[in-house]
């Protein structure tokens, strides 16, 4: 879209204010709004600027000056807000106009642009599933004398006795027993697809939602694949309307990994494929699952690079609380077809050439998007490059179900890291894939690896409740 077709479409729907928005390290969106009649073609050139020091790993207060660039493909029409706003995704820009190096959209977009000078291919494209719960209640502190969390669901496994309801209604969902079930046991199908009809006027190509596995109103709705850049930009307007919406419903929305205790976790499994102009080249016929080396190669990459990888796609502490076994969480980092007890997955239901792809099932939706993207794409092209074999390097083919296995067999199967600071400690190890082509800089890595190594150790020098339990009678 051109600044004039932006321009014109604010008069068309006559737009009262237009809503600027960038996204920051951890993958939150800030804004900054100005009123229709201030914004003209000057400020797509100009930029709007902002204060850069006040946002976490970003700028400190002597260089604070940052200016957002609004990219005119990213536009949409707010559905929440009462004056009628358009908004408009931002690439991050010094003053001086470079491209910051700490802009994770920029980065999204440096990796697109590696790809294309490689010679693999032209277009990476990425499609998540991002899960989610919708609770009826959150409520949680952590202070000197103080630390307790507390979520509650009208349809949680933990209320088959609750009387609030004049009389319990019953249909509760137990734990692990939230896969698709219909109405009355499935409570929130209306709001799903109030989420779905409004994704859709924001321009994602919806393809399906349904109710998730865990008690407690987890949900999955799912979007069309799109390039990596602009995937990431969907997943943002993804994750907006469904805050927003359960919002409206009087409820609130998570994408916390692990916000329960004992039941499955929320994952953000990746699809990925590579393509050259039109032709698809994860696909060959008869061929293992219908892969081609290269795509295996591929895998390779991401297998080989996961622990350092995992640093940026599960960026949490509580990211770890999800990948633990039993949960049917994706800790085995061992490919596979059609099995989900693997980290990497190839789905092979009716697949097509152009649909073959491989589904990267470890990531979880703490992560930045454009970030994880980026991340993913580099592990992979370096699995092309250095042509890395997964199963020379005894990631598989395991097409058995890996939660069986004897504790004996398991030992030969390499793990993802059991903590956020084992991750950290992995990425740097390991982070020259990552500054191929520039895409990522040292420098950068250096700040991210700072900024989340002091969110761990605030986690781990607080007090949990669960140690009272255990040690307050010593």
């Amino acid at each position: 879209m051109s600044v004039q077709q932006v321009l014109d479409l604010i008069k068309e729907k006559n737009i009262e204010f237009v809503d600027f928005r960038f996204i920051d390290l951890a993958g939150r969106a800030h804004h900054i709004t100005l009123p229709a009649p201030e914004v003209d073609a000057e400020t797509f050139v100009n930029g709007v600027a902002f204060d850069g020091s006040s946002i976490t790993g970003f700028r400190g207060i002597e260089e604070s000056d940052m200016v957002m660039m609004p990219d005119t493909d990213s536009v949409y029409v707010d559905p929440f807000t009462a004056h009628a706003t358009l908004i408009v995704i931002c690439n991050i820009h010094t003053p001086d106009g470079a491209r910051y190096e700490r802009d994770p959209r920029s980065i999204a977009h440096k990796a697109e642009e590696y790809l294309q000078t490689t010679g693999v291919g032209t277009t990476a494209f990425f499609a998540p599933e991002s899960e989610f719960f919708i609770f009826d209640d959150v409520r949680y502190e952590s202070t000197m004398n103080s630390s307790s969390f507390f979520v509650d669901s009208e349809e949680a496994a933990w209320n088959t006795n609750r009387k609030e309801e004049g009389g319990n209604l019953g249909f509760k969902i137990g734990v692990k027993g939230g896969y698709v079930p219909v109405a009355p046991v499935d409570s929130q199908q209306d709001i799903r697809s109030e989420m779905v009809r409004l994704m859709q006027e924001a321009g994602l190509r919806v393809e399906r939602h349904h109710h998730e596995v865990a008690t407690a109103g987890q949900a999955e709705i799912n979007f069309r694949f799109d390039t990596l850049t602009t995937t990431a930009d969907n997943l943002m307007k993804y994750k907006y309307i469904v805050h927003n919406v359960a919002r409206q419903y009087g409820k609130v929305a998570t994408f916390m990994p692990k916000p329960l205790f004992g039941d499955n976790g929320s994952g953000m499994h990746v699809h990925s494929s590579i393509f050259n102009g039109s032709e698809p080249l994860f696909y060959e016929k008869g061929a293992y699952a219908n892969l081609s080396e290269l795509a295996l190669h591929y895998i390779g990459g991401i297998l080989h690079h996961a622990p350092a990888l995992i640093a940026i796609t599960n960026p949490s502490t509580n990211s770890f609380k999800r990948l633990v076994p039993g949960y049917e969480a994706p800790v085995n980092l061992v490919y596979s077809k059609g099995n989900r007890s693997a980290a990497v997955r190839i789905p092979v239901a009716a697949v097509t050439p152009k649909g073959c792809r491989i589904e990267f099932r470890t990531p979880d939706s703490t992560a930045n998007p454009y970030l994880a993207f980026a991340a993913m794409l580099m592990a992979g092209l370096d699995g092309i490059k250095r042509k890395i074999d997964p199963s020379a390097l005894g990631y598989g083919p395991f097409d058995t179900n890996i939660y069986e296995l004897s504790d004996e067999q398991k030992k030969e199967i390499r793990s993802v890291p059991g903590t956020l600071d084992e991750a950290l400690d992995a990425l740097e190890a390991d982070s020259e894939f990552l500054t191929e082509g520039g895409v990522f800089t040292k420098e950068f890595i250096e700040n991210y690896v700072n900024v989340k190594r002091a969110e761990a150790k605030a986690v781990a020098i607080r007090i949990h409740p669960h140690e009272y339990g255990l040690y307050f009678d010593c």
